[in-house]
């Protein structure tokens, strides 16, 4: 029973695919196997998706983690959804709801109730026609946490990417390379991948120019802000090369030359990985004093209440949140 990690899963928006996926995931024995989940949502949401994708188990409402119980599908009920709602559609009732099954999972995380959170999709427009604003789950995770100092992570296929910048513009992005922030992330970097058994992880750093720079004839940062990074980190033991040019390094990662990419902005990490892996990959927030891991897709409304949603990323997510749990242990 204790070699299983405990595990919290939030359902995501209830107008999208989340809840389903939920219940494929834990519709295949091997997960139950793995783990002990429990599901953060609303009873009303999770009763309507078990008739598209009828479930292996019986549904059990339980007050808290402690109560988990082997043989059935485990909910943590808010009661924060009215009696209706429409699949496939962005609603403000859905965005607040969704938000607060996070806030309750990750105060149970803390409280180190359960072991760590597996998160379904969320819709941005969503919590923000609720009033509530935040740029992605990273960032809500991090501000729940009070963190300061975190990166995603995205793992997808043979390929692992942690990005200096995530959901800001272009030029934002750009004005954030500094020295400071990159060697955090190589340092987060370093940190992700001994969690995950690697000893001696080889990061790579990406460059933000064409060419990584080449000298500071295609821009400087290079120079001035990313190689001063590399050099700190070298400094303090850690094998890092770079800056690799961005147009080779991640084709380097996959062929094995190195365990993880960092990544300058959003896009720079995201598409080779999309590319790779688009319905396998998984987030990871890093960094926080939480574990999460998280599918790395959307809502997919254009399948919600059909049942047709793929859950590879969710099943992918948990077995991630399993494999960091027992090393954190």
């Amino acid at each position: 029973m204790t070699d299983r990690p405990l595990l919290g899963f939030t359902i995501g928006d209830p107008a999208g695919a989340g809840p389903e996926i939920c219940i494929k995931a834990l519709n295949k024995p091997e997960i139950t196997q793995i783990c002990r989940p429990i599901l953060y949502g609303d009873e009303k949401v999770i009763r309507r998706a078990m008739k598209i994708v009828p479930p292996r188990m019986e549904l059990l409402r339980i007050p808290s983690p402690a109560d988990y119980q082997d043989g059935y599908m485990n909910l943590i009920s808010l009661d924060n959804m009215p009696d209706a709602w429409d699949y496939g559609k962005v609603q403000a009732v859905c965005g607040k709801a969704a938000f607060e099954f996070i806030v309750r999972a990750v105060e149970d995380a803390k409280a180190r109730k359960i072991e760590g959170v597996v998160t379904g999709p969320i819709n941005k427009e969503a919590m923000n026609a609720a009033g509530i604003h935040y740029s992605g789950m990273t960032e809500i995770f991090a501000d729940l946490t009070g963190t300061k100092d975190y990166a995603m992570l995205l793992t997808g296929g043979p390929l692992k990417v942690i990005h200096v910048n995530t959901h800001v513009s272009m030029k934002e992005a750009i004005e954030r390379i500094k020295k400071d922030r990159v060697l955090r992330v190589i340092r987060l970097a370093h940190q992700a991948m001994r969690e995950l058994g690697i000893e001696k992880p080889r990061i790579a750093v990406a460059g933000l120019n064409a060419h990584a720079g080449e000298n500071g004839l295609f821009g400087d940062e290079e120079l001035k802000e990313v190689i001063p990074a590399i050099e700190a980190a070298r400094q303090e033991g850690m094998e890092v090369t770079g800056p690799v040019p961005p147009d080779t390094v991640f084709l380097k990662a996959v062929n094995g030359m190195f365990d993880i990419v960092v990544a300058m902005y959003h896009d720079q990490g995201h598409i080779p990985l999309k590319l790779l892996d688009f319905m396998g990959g998984v987030n990871v927030t890093v960094g926080i004093p939480i574990l999460r891991t998280s599918v790395d897709h959307g809502t997919v409304f254009g399948k919600a209440g059909k049942g047709t949603a793929d859950e590879s990323s969710m099943i992918k997510a948990i077995e991630l949140a399993v494999q960091f749990a027992k090393n954190r242990r």
